[in-house]
């Protein structure tokens, strides 16, 4: 590998791999809403909201950071009251008791418009138009969570990449395969990734701040008291459950709480690190295992979800829990082969686990993940793959890949169709 792609790869865990505080959809609504006030240069009077499916579905169910409230129209209020795009995906992290009450009036006084936006293809659209008497302003998200493609105001526009949008990503993308993800986290200089050390910190904390307090369905602190002795026993299995379900619950419920995210998710980014930290602090092992392991874990998951996209009908767990069975299988002493069983085990056994939006029950989901993450390196530690005879898996690791994505991407469409007609029309 070139230190030229060694510092490719670099850039791109750098710019996926960031803090976040509460779910990433409402969180980037809310990031919208601050550059659109911003440009607008006063208080809005009147916020005009359209979004895509998956974005809405993503946004319906889940709690807003120190609101004690769930949805959009709280995150939008706030966005546009004390929220500050320079903040990114933690741009409420300024917001308070006063902010959410005068942010209930804003509600309430119906200033906030949401709806669907129609006839697009992107499924992470987000687009904000901002009013206060004959001044208007506009922003527009799209592709990623803090990617900017428009910015308007009455003086004219100020920022355009629609039609270059695609190209730029295209230009940012690094070419992977998991052999790369595997050899870059094996051979890079440790000072060069040291950095993904953070994610262990942020995401630890985030889980140990849930075992005392009543987050969501309070998953990782009932796995973390009377049936950790009782049914799942006081191990490392039982910790990983634990403390990755734990932050799950205090995310989703909107604790204000900085996780470490992953391609714009901070459930793929507890997902990805919890296991390996819990196992590798569990085993005895060294800082370097550790920052090795959890960039594989870390590094797999992006190369996943470059063909994924960033928001699909499959849940994002699956491809996380993939990341994490790597760097548990590479911490086992698992070789490439090893490691690559294990991402066709995974596959094989989690593909079609649909998403049905963020919200508190998540964390269940999040659990399914990392617990056949476990199971998926502990077979591969045993040399035991599912063949290429067998369902979508091929013999090629990284065809096993595309078939998921290709799953998850097209083939789910329909599906994630459905699931946004069913949560909607109970309302």
């Amino acid at each position: 590998m070139t230190e030229a792609e060694r510092k490719q790869i670099i850039d791109l865990v750098q710019r996926e791999v960031v803090p976040a505080i509460g779910c990433t959809e409402p969180i980037a609504v809310a990031l919208c809403v601050a550059k659109a006030t911003e440009t607008l240069g006063t208080r809005p009077e009147k916020i005009n909201v359209l979004l895509s499916a998956n974005i809405l579905k993503n946004a319906m169910g889940v709690g807003i950071p120190g609101t004690g409230m769930i949805g959009l129209p709280i995150a939008i209020a706030l966005g546009a009251l004390v929220g500050k795009s320079e903040y990114q995906l933690e741009v409420l992290k300024d917001s308070n008791p006063a902010a959410v009450d005068e942010g209930k009036r804003f509600i309430a006084e119906k200033r906030i418009n949401i709806s669907l936006k129609e006839n697009i293809s992107e499924k992470l659209y987000i687009e904000v138009c901002c009013e206060s008497g004959e001044n208007k302003a506009t922003a527009i998200i799209a592709g990623g969570h803090t990617t900017f493609i428009y910015i308007a105001g009455n003086g004219g526009i100020l920022f355009s990449r629609q039609n270059a949008s695609s190209e730029e990503t295209k230009e940012q993308t690094v070419d992977l395969t998991l052999r790369k993800v595997y050899d870059f986290a094996m051979d890079a200089p440790l000072d060069e990734i040291r950095f993904i050390l953070e994610t262990a910190r942020l995401n630890k904390a985030a889980a140990e701040s849930s075992f005392d307090k009543n987050y969501g369905h309070g998953l990782g602190r009932m796995l973390r008291g009377t049936y950790e002795h009782k049914i799942l026993g006081d191990s490392v299995f039982s910790h990983i459950l634990s403390y990755t379900s734990g932050a799950c619950d205090a995310r989703m419920a909107g604790a204000m709480i900085p996780v470490m995210s992953n391609s714009g998710s901070g459930n793929q980014g507890i997902s990805a690190t919890l296991p390996v930290l819990v196992y590798a602090e569990e085993n005895g092992k060294s800082e370097e295992e550790l920052i090795r392991a959890l960039m594989l874990s870390h590094l797999t998951v992006i190369y996943i979800k470059q063909s994924l996209g960033r928001l699909s009908a499959l849940c994002g767990c699956v491809v996380a829990a993939t990341g994490s069975s790597c760097g548990i299988t590479w911490l086992m002493g698992g070789t490439y082969e090893q490691v690559a069983f294990a991402v066709q085990n995974m596959i094989a056994n989690l593909t079609g686990m649909i998403c049905d939006g963020a919200k508190p029950s998540c964390a269940l989901k999040v659990t399914t993940g990392v617990s056949t993450a476990v199971l998926s390196a502990i077979m591969a530690m045993e040399n035991r793959c599912v063949t290429s005879v067998e369902g979508i898996i091929d013999e090629d690791v990284d065809q096993s890949i595309r078939n998921l994505t290709k799953i998850g991407s097209k083939g789910m469409d329909e599906t994630d169709k459905l699931v946004l007609e069913i949560m909607t029309g109970k309302q």
